[in-house]
């Protein structure tokens, strides 16, 4: 699994421009018909990619003209809400309902869309060991989605009407809340109409203001992480953990920063698989007093969208007693910052394509 938030060098060429205004509010809507295929990104799933899924993807935007620094920065990007309706076409994984929060980011005079939304899905039929054992990609009902489209995208035709047409990624997983958890991806070709709400109106974009360069000394960032999660062995129990982290981060400009720190993780799950691997599978050496703790060292990215920032770190753990899943991790997620010092975040902790756990944590910028 790999969630994503999937990002992309966020370049636009913009055109027209004005002084600033008050922030307008225009707003669009698109609806758009998908088909497409499962991709195998694991071979536990090839007994559940038997039929070709569609669905259907509905999206409310928020035209941005620059009234906030931010959003000339990022090429005037859409902000919105889409729905997405995927028939699985196979009566084991069922059908998914998500909602999502979206960004609508422009390139090549804003006739190519790119949009990456993260939300949660509902699935109508997960695992159960009596009444449907043969679904091991979705655990539970309640599941976390990315949803990836790179549309031609072109509004206002017609009457207010436009077109999109393009692919999709949609990605669905647990995050090892509760096993099973192999998950699904979705690569999709789409095709769909928009609807300007506000089509008489025209609006200008408006010129950023220079501005100095923000120039900061090193930040020293204290964090503190936890959730809830099960290691791959079904029935074994899901158990809390706790992660505190330790870096220091470095401004290179007004949208990014880098980062190099530590973790230290207190992982339960591994206290339960480790006894279960020493009791169940003696050829594999595992001593029942073998240490559970792990820790880390990282280096990261953070890439500043007005309050908002996308994270994503990769390390190495230097404490490894117990082997699981390898010694690289990386880490990928959202962080939400609430004045200059505290922020919240949202993570999701991974080997490779491979989840460990969804983290939420809860930091200070110093």
């Amino acid at each position: 699994m790999k969630r994503l938030l999937q990002l992309a060098v966020l370049l636009s060429t913009c055109y027209g421009f004005s002084q600033k205004q008050e922030s307008p509010k225009k707003f669009v809507l698109d609806a758009s018909q998908f088909y497409g295929s499962i991709l195998l990104h694991n071979p536990d799933i090839s007994h559940l990619i038997t039929n070709h899924p569609g669905g259907l993807i509905l999206g409310f935007n928020r035209k941005r003209f620059g009234n906030e620094d931010w959003e000339s920065q990022y090429g005037y990007p859409d902000t919105g809400f889409s729905f997405v309706y995927q028939n699985m076409n196979n009566p084991t994984l069922g059908e998914n309902f998500g909602l999502y929060a979206h960004y609508n980011f422009y390139f090549f005079r804003r006739n190519l869309q790119f949009r990456i939304g993260q939300g949660v899905a509902y699935n109508t039929n997960p695992y159960d060991k009596n009444e449907n054992f043969r679904n091991n990609a979705y655990g539970t009902h309640l599941l976390s989605s990315t949803m990836v489209m790179l549309n031609y995208h072109k509004e206002n035709l017609i009457a207010g009407l436009g077109l999109k047409v393009g692919i999709s990624l949609i990605h669905y997983s647990n995050a090892n809340f509760k096993a099973p958890n192999t998950s699904t991806n979705t690569m999709a070709l789409n095709f769909g109409l928009t609807y300007d709400l506000d089509r008489e109106m025209g609006y200008e974009f408006i010129e950023p203001e220079k501005k100095e360069r923000i120039t900061e000394p090193i930040r020293y960032n204290l964090v503190l992480r936890t959730g809830v999660n099960e290691s791959d062995v079904i029935n074994s129990g899901r158990y809390g953990f706790w992660i505190f982290s330790a870096y220091a981060d470095k401004r290179l400009g007004r949208k990014s920063a880098i980062q190099l720190g530590t973790d230290v993780f207190f992982s339960n799950f591994l206290k339960e698989l480790i006894r279960f691997q020493s009791i169940a599978f003696p050829e594999l050496g595992v001593s029942p007093d073998t240490d559970f703790k792990r820790v880390g060292i990282f280096a990261g990215h953070e890439l500043f969208i007005n309050k908002m920032s996308i994270e994503t770190q990769l390390g190495y753990y230097v404490y490894y007693p117990f082997d699981f899943e390898g010694r690289v991790y990386n880490r990928i997620g959202l962080k939400r910052y609430f004045g200059d010092k505290i922020f919240g975040a949202i993570t999701l902790k991974s080997h490779g394509a491979k989840a460990e756990t969804v983290e939420f944590g809860i930091g200070v910028r110093l």
